[in-house]
């Protein structure tokens, strides 16, 4: 449950501090602070992706029946907010280092941002989404007996 809730924390303090303070700043200003923090959360949001991902489908492995069942879709859960980051996010980042270093973006770059917020928005969801079930397996799941 801790490696969802850090991952799902991480993602949901980006979408409810982070994306609308872009919003509020100069693009210069986002894009620089943008690539700054890709640099510093690639290797910390990847070892929470995988964490989250070893740690669901590992309590998968030694669970049955409901709890098994509930792991594995927060397992599910996890590598969606893994495949959104890969194929949507990351490909998106290449720009933003690009513009940030030429010191301006392109015409249409607000739609390219718009799109990584968008995706931000669906992994912060599955995220979240993952680190409920691994709640409800705590709540509502007794304890198998021995």
């Amino acid at each position: 449950m801790l490696a969802t809730g850090l991952l799902a924390g991480a993602f949901g303090y980006g979408a409810a501090n982070v994306v609308p303070t872009f919003g509020t700043v100069p693009l210069d200003v986002r894009l620089t602070f943008h690539t700054a923090m890709m640099e510093v959360n690639e290797p910390v949001m990847q070892s929470a992706m995988a964490l989250a991902i070893l740690t669901t489908f590992g309590l998968a492995v030694v669970r049955r029946g409901l709890p098994r069942r509930l792991a594995l879709g927060a397992g599910v859960l996890t590598v969606a907010s893994l495949l959104v980051t890969v194929f949507g996010n990351i490909p998106l980042h290449a720009h933003i280092r690009r513009w940030a270093a030429a010191g301006s973006a392109p015409a249409g770059h607000s739609e390219i941002l718009q799109q990584w917020e968008l995706f931000h928005t669906i992994r912060t969801l599955t995220a979240l989404s993952a680190f409920a079930v691994m709640i409800g397996i705590a709540v509502l799941v007794r304890p198998e007996s021995r």
